[in-house]
Order: C-alpha cells, then structure tokens, then sequence
C-alpha cells in the first residue's frame, strides 16, 4: 500500500521560521530541520534566513555533499502544493477607476493651480518687458 505524502503550502511551511520551529522547501520538498539547526555546519542563521521561500537556490549554490542530501531525508515531512498560488491573486482595478494616488493628485492640482499660473505669468510679463526695452535702443 503506498504512503500519501502530506501537502503543504507555501504559506503553510513560511510560518515555521523560528529556531524553536523550523521548516525548509527544497527541490519542492519540505523539510521540518528543527532538531539538526544545532548540528548544521553553516549555523543556524544561514537555515533561518531562507525559511518562508523556496530554498532550492541557496542550498544548490552551498554546493551540499552526497551525504549532505541523504542526511536530508531523515527531516523530509511532505511536499510542497503546487496546486495552491504561492502569492494571492491580487485584486484587479477597473482601468477606468481612478486610483486613490491620482485622486489625491487631481485634488493638489486644484488646490495650487494658482501657483504654475502665477510663474508662467511673470515669465511672460518679464519676456514682454525685456522685448520691448531691447526694441527701444
């Protein structure tokens, strides 16, 4: 009779991320290192920093021996779902629908338009001032 693997999400194993409750995702499987953070000989630190994510980068990039990898299987307590979205779908705005930035934007325009206007018409005044002077010598 084969053994059903248990499956957790991604979200599931991040919350296992502290010294007391440690859980790594590797190769798409999880692992619950808690009892060999002690023992690991890169410290515990290096474990902890990437629990919450797939770890198969960093650990392939350590460069883990034979024994290494076999030594893991003794920590293995399922696999990763890949059924379930490992970010939440994000919620999509209408494009029509102003967003809360361009609101406010729109609103600080209207508050302060008085003050590009003002600029421009000084400018103008100070071009019309300097023609005429030069056009009078």
């Amino acid at each position: 009779m084969p053994t059903l693997t248990k499956l957790y999400t991604l979200q599931e194993a991040s919350s296992h991320n502290t010294k007391d409750d440690c859980w790594v995702v590797i190769d798409g499987k999880i692992y619950d290192v808690t009892t060999y953070l002690d023992e690991h000989p890169g410290g515990d630190d290096v474990v902890l920093a990437v629990t919450g994510k797939d770890a198969t980068d960093e650990f392939e990039d350590a460069g883990h021996s034979k024994t290494a990898r076999e030594l893991m299987e003794n920590f293995f307590i399922g696999e990763l779902d890949l059924t379930f979205p490992a970010i939440p779908e994000l919620e999509i705005s209408h494009k029509n629908q102003p967003t809360e930035y361009f609101k406010e934007l729109v609103e600080l325009s209207k508050q302060y338009w008085a003050v590009p206007v003002g600029i421009l018409s000084i400018s103008v005044g100070i071009g019309f001032m300097y023609l005429r002077k030069k056009g009078s010598n």
